[in-house]
């Protein structure tokens, strides 16, 4: 399961993580983004250890998804050595979400 996301922990978690970090912007409230999430946890297990994925909800941390100009969810934002290089908006199949991880992040 991906590991959840705060204002307190996200220096640690993401900004200075060893490996690549792909991030879901969701929030409780939203269908897309629920059925979203069994996806996006699905592939936290299969990249575990090549890939970092983790969630921050919207509604709780504002302040992150203001940052990362997060107008609409679920996005995905994705990070390399604690920089954005590209982000997602929308659902997407769990194939698509791997092969824009692959895209955005590299092998």
């Amino acid at each position: 399961m991906a590991k959840q996301v705060t204002t307190e922990n996200f220096d640690n978690e993401v900004k200075n993580a060893s490996i690549p970090v792909v991030i879901d912007m969701y929030a409780t409230w939203c269908g897309p983004c629920k059925m979203m999430a069994p996806l996006f946890d699905q592939l936290a297990k299969e990249l575990d250890g090549k890939y970092k994925l983790v969630k921050i909800n919207i509604d709780e941390e504002r302040d992150i998804a203001v940052k990362y100009n997060v107008s609409s969810i679920p996005t995905f934002l994705f990070l390399k050595n604690g920089t954005m290089v590209a982000k997602e908006t929308g659902y997407m199949s769990k194939d698509a979400l791997a092969k824009k991880i692959t895209d955005h992040l590299g092998q």
